[in-house]
């Protein structure tokens, strides 16, 4: 029987209906604008889609003409549920969503799982959101691709850079990190760390990213280690917060887009 991690924030994040949350993410990424570059990396959020949808689809966007086709995705994500050391793969055969199921690339998996910091916790994947969010808009822009799905717990960024160097590939392989940035300051204070976050993305200096500036600082910061060792350029596509989407301004949540070519 093939294990399958069934959606555990459909209908919560996102439209159950699978009709209704295709034309919710078709519109989104529609109204973004689109590169003719496609990216190596992207860093896009991860809250409800009312919030963060809009900001997340203007990195999707940039994949709907990729040439040559992705047809491998490394997604990475911050474990909000579950603590633990180290990175967490799953023992799932495949990742479900109402727009149907995504296989795993297990030989990959298996492959980083020798590294002893690279653990199998299913009760990381179980109810984690940060990396489920992200699949309906994968499966709308990308053709068939196989899925290594990982959950970042206390890890260093040399070890999340390790498992990305493993896991890199060529032009046919796409690394997403998922994060949102600061959390529940006034409008105004989010803004200015935000922008700071973003300065910092931007220029590689992962040291400067800490604990107030992203609850994914712990994959970005791996991320932008490797992006200096392999001279990756980064672009801020979109940064806005929850104020300028679908909340009030008095306490928000921060959203950054970026594109790694």
């Amino acid at each position: 029987m093939v294990k399958v991690r069934k959606p555990a924030v459909a209908g919560s994040f996102y439209p159950e209906d699978p009709i209704e949350l295709r034309r919710m993410v078709k519109s989104m990424i529609d109204e973004a604008n689109v590169s003719s570059k496609t990216p190596k990396a992207l860093i896009v959020p991860h809250a409800g889609y009312i919030y963060s949808g809009p900001v997340a689809a203007s990195g999707y966007a940039l994949l709907t003409s990729a040439k040559p086709p992705i047809r491998r995705v490394v997604l990475l994500g911050p474990s909000h549920r579950v603590g633990f050391k180290g990175l967490s793969v799953s023992n799932a055969a495949q990742f479900a969503t109402p727009l149907g199921s995504i296989p795993l690339a297990k030989h990959a998996i298996e492959r980083i799982k020798e590294l002893n910091y690279v653990h199998e916790i299913d009760q990381a994947h179980v109810l984690e959101h940060s990396l489920e969010v992200h699949l309906p808009f994968l499966q709308e822009v990308l053709d068939e691709f196989i899925l290594i799905p990982i959950v970042v717990g206390d890890a260093t960024p040399l070890e999340v850079c390790e498992v990305l160097e493993l896991l890199w590939g060529g032009a046919e392989t796409l690394i997403v990190i998922s994060s949102d940035l600061s959390h529940f300051h006034p409008y105004d204070t989010a803004s200015r760390m935000d922008r700071e976050t973003s300065d910092a993305i931007e220029a590689l200096q992962w040291e400067s990213i800490g604990y107030d500036s992203a609850c994914g600082r712990g994959a970005i910061n791996g991320l932008l280690v490797a992006a200096h060792r392999r001279k990756l350029e980064v672009t801020t596509v979109d940064l806005r917060n929850s104020g300028d989407t679908a909340g009030s301004r008095d306490r928000v949540v921060g959203y950054g887009t970026y594109v790694f070519e």
